[in-house]
């Protein structure tokens, strides 16, 4: 994570579903509840960035919080995945899904689910490359269009610079016509 990156800041804020297993005392603000205290076992969306923090620490070799997968890497969005990655509208889910995702597996041993977001960005990186290819960038109506709409933010960025590559190399290519 970059300090000074946009997208690692706003992936930060995403929340994440966790839960408290101990009690916390004067954290009531959290939930909520001005000076008061957290009880065990409260469930709580938290910030990742507040959530990945307490989720390390231990008290008397107790964790004092457990993060739970968020609904944009539940069982239903997986096997959409895995049944054809390229029609999950991923900007729905979260504007930055695989940024996010990656923070929390990290946190998380959930090697399915780690598998299921490699193969389903190998398939999604691959249309984007025929999109980006197209000669006016992709952004015709109808299917393509749909697609390009439900990029997440890493997406958007791979069909940038793909796009802008294949444009470099069609101007290149135009050059060195030119020139023989």
């Amino acid at each position: 994570m970059s300090y000074y990156s946009i997208s690692a800041i706003l992936t930060s804020a995403q929340k994440v579903p966790s839960t408290f297993d101990l009690p916390i005392p004067n954290l009531g603000f959290l939930d909520d509840n001005p000076g008061g205290d957290i009880a065990a076992n409260t469930p709580l969306p938290l910030p990742l960035y507040l959530a990945e923090l307490l989720a390390v620490q231990q008290l008397d070799n107790k964790p004092l919080l457990t993060l739970d997968l968020p609904a944009s890497l539940q069982p239903r969005v997986l096997n959409a995945l895995k049944a054809d990655a390229k029609s999950v509208d991923l900007r729905g889910l979260e504007v930055y899904f695989f940024e996010g995702a990656s923070r929390i597996l990290e946190l998380l041993e959930e090697e399915e689910v780690g598998d299921v977001l490699s193969e389903a960005f190998k398939k999604r990186a691959a249309e984007i490359a025929d999109h980006a290819r197209n000669a006016r960038g992709g952004t015709s109506s109808g299917e393509g269009g749909e697609f390009l709409r439900g990029l997440d933010e890493w997406e958007r960025g791979l069909f940038r610079a793909a796009h802008d590559s294949s444009k470099a190399v069609r101007l290149w290519m135009g050059e060195v016509k030119g020139t023989k």
